[in-house]
């Protein structure tokens, strides 16, 4: 599957995983990708009503170099000189529900509520609507990029809610599809539910860590996400894999010294022990990722693409740029994606 493949499969990703696993890094390595394949990418990131900004808002930007604080106005993170570039935007119910209300005519109802300071109370006044005012701008912006408009993404990443909650904000549109009799609400929840039902046009990346907890959580996440949301799940990213060494099955002091030696270094006796230790210890975590790897794969028939373990507390252009280019290599190794 080359990456062309992967980004012409749906207009819209969706990214989620576990809390902790990577979703956000994952979403600018995807959107970073779609870039080299001199596609116009668009991140979208959800923040709460009212919020100024949001924490991933600004490790989003540092990956591509940037200190800025993203806002609803869309950013230029990267462009290149294939024609590709990354903008990255931050929405929240609030300015969703003032863009709504501004396509529809009702300027001077969104004014008086900005003024009045009604407009949070409004955007999550019914439940469910918070999360279905970020997906119809979402649909929004598909619906532009399917129309072919002027300076509309070709490739559209939403940084979604944790696997914890993605279930129920993907569920929102259809619960307030059975709630609504008719009007505009009900309305946009059948536009939005078209949307996300439709693999050509929406679908889910999962985002996991090689570990029991988030596998588990992942597996889980994906049996809801079709059963209850109705939506289609492209591929899974095992993001942290550590790099495989060659250690003797049984690490030992005089082995380790004996390859020491050979480099030409000489170490003491307790940094040899710290050695072994150190040994031991990548072996288990290999063995132990290996091990939830295939298990992923017995528990989920769905494509693995996977990211390795970046040595650094901080990730910036360098970082994208290492975990780019093993995601391209995974798309490219020929994995198949289900219609």
């Amino acid at each position: 599957m080359r990456s062309t493949t992967l980004f012409s499969t749906a207009r819209v990703l969706i990214v989620t995983g576990k809390g902790g696993t990577g979703k956000t890094t994952v979403s600018g390595v995807l959107a970073n990708l779609a870039a080299r394949e001199g596609l116009r990418a668009m991140v979208f990131q959800i923040g709460a009503p009212g919020a100024r900004y949001e924490p991933g808002t600004v490790q989003l930007a540092r990956l591509f170099g940037s200190d800025e604080v993203l806002g609803y106005e869309a950013s230029v993170l990267v462009a290149n000189a294939a024609g590709g570039s990354v903008h990255a935007r931050a929405v929240t119910p609030d300015t969703a529900l003032v863009e709504y209300l501004h396509l529809h005519g009702m300027r001077r109802l969104s004014r008086r509520l900005v003024n009045s300071g009604a407009l949070d109370v409004v955007a999550t006044a019914v439940p469910g609507m918070p999360d279905m005012l970020v997906l119809g701008k979402l649909k929004q912006m598909e619906r532009a990029a399917a129309a072919g408009q002027p300076e509309a993404p070709d490739v559209i990443l939403l940084d979604a809610p944790a696997a914890g909650h993605a279930v129920r904000f993907l569920q929102s549109p259809r619960g307030l599809l059975e709630a609504a009799g008719g009007g505009p609400v009900r309305a946009q929840a059948e536009e939005v539910v078209q949307m996300l039902s439709d693999p050509q046009r929406c679908r889910v990346v999962l985002v996991t860590t090689p570990e029991e907890t988030p596998v588990s959580e992942t597996v889980e996440t994906a049996q809801l996400l079709e059963r209850r949301a109705g939506v289609s799940i492209l591929a899974v990213v095992v993001n942290g894999r550590l790099p495989v060494l060659s250690l003797p099955s049984e690490p030992e002091a005089a082995g380790l010294d004996a390859l020491a030696r050979a480099a030409g270094v000489r170490l003491g006796r307790q940094q040899l022990e710290g050695l072994v230790a150190a040994a031991r210890l990548r072996l288990e975590r290999q063995e132990v990722q290996a091990a939830q790897v295939a298990r992923l794969g017995r528990e989920l028939a769905l494509p693995q693409l996977e990211l390795p373990f970046c040595f650094d507390a901080d990730l910036r252009p360098q970082q994208l740029a290492t975990l780019t280019d093993a995601l391209s290599t995974a798309v490219a190794a020929g994995l198949e994606v289900a219609p």
